[in-house]
C-alpha cells in the first residue's frame, strides 16, 4: 500500500520534474530576448527599406537633370565637331584656291619658263610615262628595333625606313625623273621625308606601307638609270639581304597630283634690277 501511495503522490520522476521545471524557467526568461531580436531585425529591415526608398526617390528626382546635362553636352560636342569640319573644309578650299592662283600666275607671267617652273616645283598636275616603284616591309619584319642599323646603312629588321625612301627619291631625281609622288603625295623641291616612331612622314603626313613611288619621265631610260645607280643597288641589297619587297615597272601613262600646299618665293636683285627669280627648282629630298 505504501508503494501505491508513493506512485499516486509522485507520478513523475524527480529528474523529469526538475528538467520540466528548468525548461519552463528558461522559456520564460528567453521570451523577452527573442522578442528584442525580432524587434531589432524588424527595425533594421524598416531602416534599409527607408534608405532604398529615399535613394530611389532622389535618383528619380535627379535623373531628369542628369539627362538634360548629358543632352546639352552631346549637343555641344556635335556643334563643335560640325564647326571643326566646316573649318577644315574652308581650309581645304582656301588651300586649293591659293594653289590654283599660284599656278595661274606662274603660267601667265612666266610663259613656257613659268609652266616649266610650275611643273618642276610641283605646282601643277603631271601626266605622262614613267616608272612605278613599290617598296614594302619584309613579310616577317621585326618592329622591335633597328638592330645594327644605328651604325650601318642596312637593317636586320626588314622594315623600310625614312632614309631608304630618301635614297630612292634622290636616286630617281638623279636618274632623270621630272616629277615624283609617294602614295599620292607629290614631292617638291622643299619636301622632307622624316620618321616619327615607326611611321614615315612626307611633308609631315604619315604614310603606310607599301610605299608606291611614281616617277614621271622616259620610262625605259629612267628605269635603267635607276637600277644601275648606287641608290638602285642599295635598294637591291635591301631586297636580297633583308627581304624588303621591291618591284619596279615601266608605265606608259601616270597621273601625279599637284602638291597640296606650295609656297612660291621670288627674289629681286639689289640695285634696281627688274628681273625676278622664280622658285628654286633644284631637286633633292632631305
Amino acid at each position: 500500500m505504501s508503494l501505491l501511495t508513493n506512485v499516486m503522490e509522485h507520478s513523475l520522476d524527480d529528474g523529469y520534474a526538475q528538467a520540466a521545471d528548468r525548461r519552463a524557467a528558461e522559456g520564460t526568461a528567453g521570451l523577452p530576448k527573442t522578442l528584442r531580436a525580432k524587434l531589432g531585425l524588424a527595425a533594421g529591415l524598416v531602416l534599409a527599406a527607408a534608405i532604398v526608398t529615399i535613394g530611389a526617390a532622389q535618383a528619380r528626382v535627379e535623373a531628369p537633370a542628369i539627362a538634360k546635362e548629358r543632352e546639352e553636352l552631346t549637343f555641344r560636342i556635335d556643334a563643335e565637331t560640325g564647326l571643326a569640319d566646316r573649318l577644315e573644309k574652308d581650309v581645304d578650299r582656301l588651300r586649293d584656291d591659293v594653289g590654283a592662283r599660284q599656278r595661274e600666275a606662274l603660267e601667265k607671267h612666266g610663259g613656257d619658263k613659268g609652266r616649266l617652273t610650275a611643273l618642276l616645283a610641283g605646282a601643277t598636275e603631271v601626266t605622262g610615262p614613267g616608272v612605278k616603284l613599290v617598296v614594302d616591309d619584309a613579310e616577317e619584319a621585326d618592329a622591335s628595333g633597328d638592330g645594327p642599323r644605328d651604325s650601318s646603312d642596312f637593317s636586320d629588321t626588314g622594315r623600310v625606313r625614312d632614309r631608304d625612301m630618301q635614297r630612292v627619291v634622290n636616286g630617281l631625281w638623279q636618274s632623270g625623273a621630272e616629277a615624283i609622288s609617294i602614295n599620292g603625295q607629290r614631292l617638291t623641291a622643299v619636301s622632307a621625308i622624316r620618321a616619327a616612331g615607326d611611321a614615315i612622314l612626307v611633308d609631315n603626313k604619315p604614310l603606310a606601307p607599301p610605299y608606291t613611288v611614281l616617277a614621271v619621265g622616259d620610262g625605259q631610260r629612267l628605269s635603267s638609270a635607276f637600277r644601275s645607280s648606287a641608290d638602285g643597288q642599295y635598294l637591291e641589297v635591301l631586297k636580297e639581304s633583308y627581304g624588303v619587297g621591291v618591284s619596279i615597272s615601266v608605265q606608259e601613262e601616270m597621273n601625279l597630283p599637284a602638291a597640296p600646299s606650295l609656297i612660291v618665293r621670288t627674289a629681286e636683285p639689289k640695285g634696281g634690277g627688274t628681273e625676278k627669280g622664280a622658285t628654286d627648282t633644284g631637286k633633292g629630298t632631305s
